[in-house]
């Protein structure tokens, strides 16, 4: 089992490099109705990915919990629902599956803040945050 900063780091990459290639559709074809959920996908899908990923490198204590896995899980499926879900409702179809991807993307930041404040951040962890005795 792949250790979770590489699944964070790996499909954060993955996330970016399919949204490089959504943009270079989007440039050559012209069309960029769709740039809301191509960005979307780049934010949520890059930007929060390497973040949380970047944040379980330094505080490995967190990383080896079943909470990081079960956070890894979530931000996937918000992020695999959150951008095709923008697709579908800026073409008309339907705003299910956004809303969906929204509350699922909201649960993955939630989850995030409580991880941080149950371990802190870094090796120290919770130590770090504790108020030095005077």
């Amino acid at each position: 089992m792949r250790p979770v900063v590489t699944l964070f780091v790996a499909t954060g990459a993955f996330f970016a490099l399919c949204g490089m290639v959504w943009g270079i559709q989007m440039a050559a074809t012209g069309d960029h109705t769709l740039s809301p959920a191509h960005g979307h996908l780049n934010l949520v899908g890059f930007v929060l990915m390497s973040i949380f990923g970047a944040y379980y490198a330094l505080t490995p204590r967190a990383a080896a919990t079943g909470l990081a896995r079960l956070h890894y899980g979530l931000s996937v499926l918000a992020v695999l629902s959150l951008a095709p879900g923008i697709a579908l409702a800026i073409l008309g179809r339907t705003e299910v599956l956004a809303l969906l991807g929204s509350f699922l993307t909201l649960a993955s930041m939630a989850l995030f803040l409580f991880v941080v404040l149950r371990h802190g951040v870094g090796e120290e962890g919770r130590a770090a945050m504790a108020p030095s005795p005077a």
